[in-house]
């Protein structure tokens, strides 16, 4: 890519000695039973305060629609518009806060025992012959379609608005692309907006989706994650997947710095492939005791800046929680593992960005690699959030080129590109024609090939 993909990533931490990692749950039992009555008080006020917000609105409509506005002066209007704003902001706040909001219908959670391992659900320990056994009963929902193995790709983003309103534009814009590829290859899609587990949020939601997708979809022979600021950004480039006939899970990442080097940044999880098989089950057991939130969390994180190079500290995330399950447990786990780093199933952004012009000058999609990047991900950007790494303007103008140099490739077949990659306007590149058959033979990008099957 022209430099170090990892430089803007690294960030100096002390590396102490290694301590076992731990895997029990130090959580005690919620008090959340013990002060039903509190919180649904507090439901019901907060209930009272939006109905009074609603009638407040309805009352300035109102003034406005008989004039009485013009008659007490434009500036009592101005101050009732802000204080609207500052009411709706605050509600919004509130919609966003931390805190799950309390469900008198919702049965009890099970007690918390200290001393056991935290787990994803239920042991389960012959999926490989069930899942056998139901596809040859299933001959309507085959695991491979023409050929092709049946792929799921699977994204989402958290259930409330996101903090910065222009992040939820960008996450539009983000699903949109997705979309947009799976159509192209015959992939489906589920985006989701669900924490299936309250134990594994923030970073560690994925584990209980794909787990579950896994189980419910036994049609499905890969279960392709994706996080919602990595964008497609070449839209002919299939997965390779005959290449990983004998592996479980392909990731992006450079084997020197897992083992050599033992960086935290060796593998990365914002786009990886699962087998829907019991191996993969297995490890995602293994995975999740890291999770859990508070102590475990808190304590897992401990460990990982003290094993992983360059990691600063923090609580536990599942990247490095997964790098250090493959160091420390290599031969359990390495050889069902392919390290993809032939082309970019996950590409920096900040070292691509900047040289979409160059590469639409001297190459062309369906190369996936350093020419023409299959994915590119916007690594420590958070549109979505209040905080980020990099400069909000940086972030957003990035991800607007970004979107656009994939959009041209779709928009090419139907005659049209943006005008620039800052610019969500199209301009048409070729004329009408009496033969539209042969346009489709010429620019459909679903019939090129890339040598990749």
């Amino acid at each position: 890519m022209g430099q170090d993909p990892f430089t803007a990533l690294k960030r100096s931490s002390t590396v102490a000695a290694a301590t076992p990692l731990p895997t029990t749950a130090t959580r005690g039992r919620s008090a959340a039973a013990a002060a039903p009555r509190g919180r649904q008080i507090k439901k019901t006020f907060n209930n009272l305060k939006l109905t009074l917000l609603c009638g407040f609105i309805t009352i300035l409509v109102l003034r406005g629609t008989i004039g009485i506005g013009s008659l007490t002066g434009s500036s009592d209007g101005d101050l009732d518009a802000q204080k609207i704003a500052e009411e709706t902001k605050r509600i919004l706040d509130e919609i966003r806060s931390d805190d799950e909001p309390f469900d008198p219908n919702d049965p009890p959670g099970p007690e918390i025992n200290p001393n056991v391992t935290y787990t994803l659900g239920p042991r389960i320990a012959n999926w490989d012959l069930e899942r056998k056994e139901w596809l040859s009963k299933n001959p309507e929902f085959p695991n491979h379609v023409n050929g092709k193995a049946r792929v799921l790709l699977v994204t989402g983003s958290p259930p409330k608005p996101c903090d910065n309103p222009i992040g939820d534009h960008y996450l539009l814009k983000a699903i949109k692309n997705k979309i947009d590829y799976c159509r192209l290859h015959g992939i489906e899609i589920v985006y989701n907006l669900a924490h299936l587990d309250k134990e594994l949020a923030g970073y560690w939601a994925k584990l209980p989706l794909i787990r579950r997708l896994m189980l419910s979809h036994p049609e499905v022979e890969w279960i392709w994650w994706m996080d919602s600021d990595a964008l497609f950004t070449d839209m002919v480039f299939e997965l390779p997947l005959k290449k990983y006939v004998n592996h479980n899970l392909v990731i992006h990442g450079y084997p020197d710095l897992l083992f050599d080097q033992k960086s935290w940044i060796a593998l990365n999880t914002g786009s990886f492939l699962f087998r829907n098989c019991q191996w993969s089950l297995d490890l995602l057991d293994a995975w999740a005791p890291m999770g859990p939130k508070g102590a475990v969390r808190d304590e897992a994180g401990k460990i990982l800046t003290a094993n992983l190079k360059g990691r600063p500290a923090f609580e536990a995330d599942d990247q490095s929680a997964l790098i250090y399950l493959l160091i420390s447990r290599k031969d359990e786990w390495m050889d069902k593992v392919f390290v993809e780093n032939s082309y970019y199933l996950h590409g920096y952004w900040a070292g691509l960005v900047d040289r979409y012009e160059e590469m639409m000058e001297k190459y062309h999609p369906g190369l996936g690699d350093e020419r023409w990047p299959f994915v590119t991900h916007f690594v420590g950007c958070k549109p979505c959030g209040s905080y980020g790494d990099y400069a909000v303007e940086r972030c957003l103008s990035s991800m607007e080129r970004a979107y656009n140099f994939a959009d041209n490739q779709v928009l090419k077949l139907y005659g049209f590109r943006h005008r620039g990659l800052l610019s969500p306007k199209i301009k048409r590149i070729r004329n009408e024609t009496t033969t539209p058959l042969e346009i489709v033979d010429q620019f459909d990008i679903r019939r090129s090939t890339n040598g990749h099957s």
